[in-house]
């Protein structure tokens, strides 16, 4: 039996951190402020100058909490967060004004039914391959911004119905960088009761910058649907600027399409590079489940173009994928708000806290998975483990608030784990190992350097 990989997270220190030493190890990251008993505790409680916050990591809880609804709305801590870049959409929203966002929007994800989204995906992935090809491979490649640029580009493809040059996904990726860090210092600071409008304020910039790389065709399509009843393609931008509220039958303004789209970009493109990032490192650690997995893709697609019911029989693809999402949840806690004061456990919850759900930690707890720190995609295959897939695996979360798009990110990052493997043996450089930070999502603090060596067409990939 091989001995399981694990990759790498912030080792939690036995003991709980004093206020000050908190603040120093969150600067950077909200997952290297944790201790050993966060990951089996089943209600823990911190309490800070500016927020008292509850985690909840008992599987009742959790489900209680995420199919609560409405009774554990967003906390207004995240929606100021990330207002800057997705001002008041369906993720933001709360009660009736979600609910009239999410029939608003729900039609448009029409357009990522997976038959329907796969030539784009497809497309996507053979542009990825052409780029590293053209690459530099006697070195390191590092593989973060390309991760953006392919996801990104599927989504831009499915909203937009064009493609995504490597201009303006270069933006996209350095400008969610620096507001991804100025987002974060903004909410450790406001949670420590310390002043924080120098950070928010120049969150705007970077936002700006996103936003300015997609202003342009809103604009022009919402203007030309509104005056001249132009409708030039069918796709989810067309979708949102035609839909109407479900009473007043009043269409978005052009602001609220931007803010929608602004929230179906980012949760569309960002989580998926996140998940395909670390899958692709993981796998270039372990040559044994790439060459499963390259197997499997051979057998299976060998050399034809991929198609959505090929990938329905890629178990180890799609085991691969699961597994990721498991140690590294691109969104690694979901902070909730108390509406009004509440027992929970053995504690009075009160009005404003913050209680928070967290895939990072009950996704680690040794309590729910066997060696949870471990990189094992065959987990998902052991009947053992049905229960704990169903309770304990919830990066996409859970109920009424669950992330409409799940399907369509396993169906793109499958749909590109696959081409690569196909096309490539991947390795890790001697002496690399990334470091995880978690801020709005959870990626290499230095970038991802792989090694790509091209699999030869005359090769059988089945044991190549």
């Amino acid at each position: 039996m091989t001995d399981l990989f694990t990759p790498p997270y912030p080792e939690p220190p036995r003991t709980k951190r004093g206020l000050m030493k908190r603040f120093l190890r969150g600067w950077h990251s909200w997952i290297h402020v944790l201790f050993e008993k966060s990951y089996t505790m089943k209600l823990g409680e911190i309490r800070m100058p500016g927020q008292t916050m509850y985690i909840a990591n008992e599987l009742p809880l959790v489900d209680r909490i995420l199919r609560g609804g409405t009774a554990y709305p967003k906390h207004r801590e995240l929606v100021r967060n990330l207002s800057p870049l997705i001002g008041n959409s369906v993720f933001s929203a709360n009660g009736e004004d979600w609910e009239s966002q999410r029939a608003m929007v729900n039609p448009a994800f029409a357009h990522t039914a997976l038959n329907r989204s796969m030539p784009l995906m497809v497309a996507a992935a053979d542009d990825l391959l052409a780029r590293l090809d053209a690459a530099d491979r006697s070195k390191p490649v590092d593989i973060d911004p390309m991760m953006t640029h392919v996801a990104a580009d599927i989504i831009f493809r499915t909203l937009f119905s064009e493609a995504l040059d490597e201009r303006r996904s270069n933006i996209i990726h350095t400008a969610f960088g620096k507001f991804q860090r100025l987002a974060h210092s903004a909410s450790m600071l406001r949670l420590y009761g310390f002043p924080a409008r120098w950070f928010e304020k120049r969150s705007l910039g970077p936002a700006k910058a996103i936003h300015d790389v997609f202003r342009p065709i809103v604009e022009a399509r919402h203007e030309g649907f509104h005056q001249r009843g132009e409708a030039p393609h069918e796709d989810i931008l067309q979708s949102l600027i035609e839909a109407k509220h479900p009473e007043t039958g009043e269409p978005f303004t052009l602001q609220q399409v931007m803010d929608q789209v602004s929230t179906i970009f980012l949760a569309g493109h960002e989580t998926s590079a996140s998940t395909m990032t670390w899958a692709l490192y993981m796998l270039a650690e372990c040559s044994h489940i790439q060459n499963a997995a390259r197997a499997e893709v051979s057998e299976i697609a060998e050399d034809a173009p991929f198609a959505a019911t090929m990938l329905k029989d890629m178990g180890a693809i799609r085991n691969i994928f699961r597994e990721t999402l498991r140690l590294y949840p691109p969104v690694a806690f979901f902070p909730r708000e108390v509406t009004c004061p509440m027992p929970m456990r053995d504690k009075q919850l009160e009005e404003g806290a913050m209680l928070v759900v967290a895939p990072w930690l009950t996704q680690r707890n040794e309590d729910n998975w066997a060696c949870p720190h471990s990189f094992d995609p065959a987990r998902f295959d052991d009947p053992a483990n049905a229960e704990m897939v169903r309770q304990a695996w919830f990066p996409f979360g859970r109920g009424p608030r669950v992330c409409i798009g799940a399907g369509f990110a396993q169906q793109e990052v499958m749909t590109v784990i696959a081409a690569v493997l196909r096309r490539y043996r991947l390795s890790v450089p001697e002496g690399f190992k990334p470091e995880p930070i978690s801020r709005l999502t959870i990626r290499p603090r230095t970038g991802m350097k792989l090694m790509f060596d091209a699999v030869p067409p005359s090769v059988d990939r089945r044991t190549a």
